[in-house]
């Protein structure tokens, strides 16, 4: 049995994973990988035939671990995508969103170009509809806990991780030449508690583990819960201050986390009516999927629809679906929250809100999540006074605040819970992928203190298990 990481080595986006036993290749994710210095085209250069392949499975829809599909399928990959049900709904709304954003920056590239007087100068898109299409015909789903068989040697069981709807953790029970051997593959690991989603569940005892790393050395506010952080931000915001808040949010996961965790606040009292826009088409429909898959939520959010209703629509939450009405959203001067997309601000109509709201002194930005470095997120957050918006220089006078209290990723407290679960005697090694290497080698040191091996692999770099 041969693993070798050749994608989210000693970073956090790309992820890809080859585990190959007696000749047969399974491809655990296969992630666009989006790092400042790698030009998008280079996500062709698969380091094996993609047609050599023989099936991938997929951990969960984000696209720095589904978003680089389409190219292996448009390059000769001919199998089965593995995955849960919502995993596969959530995949197909992503990869679409990525089309629209390779054909915008292509638009823009080559309008630059006319301008400077040069031909073809926009970037080719990675992928079109049609590849995204040919790839969603692949996908075949597996519950939770239940084993799938991929050949006479190989098993494979989806475990839940939280994180995101669907997300899980794919635990692979091999007949290694006549020697049983257990290798589990965390994708991203949720944490406890956290708004709509479950919590992840412990993974059996395996031989082998390769965990994501994202949040290795930092640890998550403990000492309030989200509702009370909210409050806080919305009182002072919108309330006191008759502003308005801006939270620039991810519409698949964190979106329907926050509208949720918005209704329990005005329908339990604790502050007000406020109005809150969700500025996102993709939320919407994102939202029907998580109303498609229910039953799948935590038991918090069941409670609450048996009793209140459901859990993504309240008094005073309007959803925006087309580019006129969230035009009107900035006409709107009462105190209000809006919700838009990306959360790195790195496009879509999260960045004609700040183009307007940027300069309100009467305005707070709350970030509810990561900002990558080289994003107009990360330098509003390190306290830029003036930022680059649609073309034009702007001076920063609104309130710039950030929590981390929705964060869909488990910290270093919950990545040594999920490793320290494991069975010392039988655990041989852990593989540290999908992080930062500050952030690796810290968990790395850990998880070594604690008695276990622990390995931070360099890309393409084969171990023989």
């Amino acid at each position: 049995m041969k693993l070798t990481i050749h994608g989210a080595a000693r970073q956090v986006t790309g992820s890809m994973h080859l585990l190959e036993v007696n000749n047969y290749k399974i491809l655990i994710d296969c992630g666009l990988d989006y790092e400042r210095e790698r030009h998008l085209q280079s996500n062709e250069d698969f380091p094996f035939r993609p047609s050599d392949i023989d099936v991938v499975i997929l951990t969960h829809a984000h696209i720095d671990h589904s978003g680089n599909l389409p190219t292996l399928i448009r390059l000769g990959y001919e199998g089965q995508i593995l995955s849960t049900a919502p995993t596969a709904d959530l995949t197909e709304l992503l990869l679409l969103d990525s089309v629209s954003i390779f054909m915008n920056k292509a638009n823009k590239g080559r309008k630059h170009g006319r301008n400077r007087g040069k031909a073809n100068s926009g970037s080719q898109p990675l992928y079109l509809q049609k590849h995204v299409m040919d790839t969603m015909e692949r996908f075949v789903t597996i519950g939770y806990n239940k084993p799938f068989r991929l050949t006479g040697d190989v098993e494979l069981t989806f475990i839940p991780a939280g994180h995101l709807l669907g997300a899980a953790a794919a635990v692979l029970k091999v007949n290694d030449n006549g020697q049983e051997k257990t290798i589990a593959f965390t994708g991203d690991i949720g944490r406890k508690d956290y708004p709509v989603l479950n919590d992840p569940e412990p993974l059996p005892p395996v031989d082998y583990l390769v965990s994501e790393a994202t949040y290795g050395g930092r640890y998550h506010t403990k000492d309030r819960t989200v509702e009370q952080a909210l409050v806080e931000t919305i009182e002072k915001a919108c309330i006191k201050e008759q502003g308005r808040l801006i939270i620039p949010a991810f519409s698949i996961g964190r979106t329907q986390s926050l509208v949720f965790a918005l209704n329990k606040i005005f329908s339990s009292g604790l502050l007000p009516a406020v109005k809150v826009f969700v500025d996102s088409p993709m939320a919407v429909m994102a939202t029907r999927i998580f109303r498609k898959y229910h039953y799948l939520v935590n038991d918090e959010a069941q409670e609450f629809y048996n009793k209140q209703g459901d859990e993504f629509e309240f008094d005073n939450l309007t959803y925006v679906e087309t580019l006129k009405d969230s035009r009107q959203v900035s006409n709107y001067f009462e105190p209000c929250i809006i919700i838009s997309s990306a959360g790195m601000l790195e496009g879509g109509r999260i960045q004609d809100h700040l183009f307007y709201n940027i300069q309100n002194y009467y305005c707070t930005i709350l970030f509810i999540g990561y900002c990558a470095k080289g994003t107009l997120g990360h330098r509003l957050l390190r306290g830029d006074p003036i930022v680059h918006i649609k073309d034009r220089d702007l001076a920063v006078y609104a309130t710039i605040k950030q929590t981390d209290v929705l964060s869909a990723h488990g910290d270093h407290d919950d990545l040594m819970g999920n490793i320290l679960s494991q069975d010392k005697s039988k655990l041989k090694t852990v593989f540290l992928v999908h992080g930062e290497t500050s952030s690796m080698d810290t968990l790395a040191t850990s998880i070594e203190g604690a008695g276990y091996k622990a390995v931070v692999p360099e890309k393409g770099v084969d171990y023989i298990l």
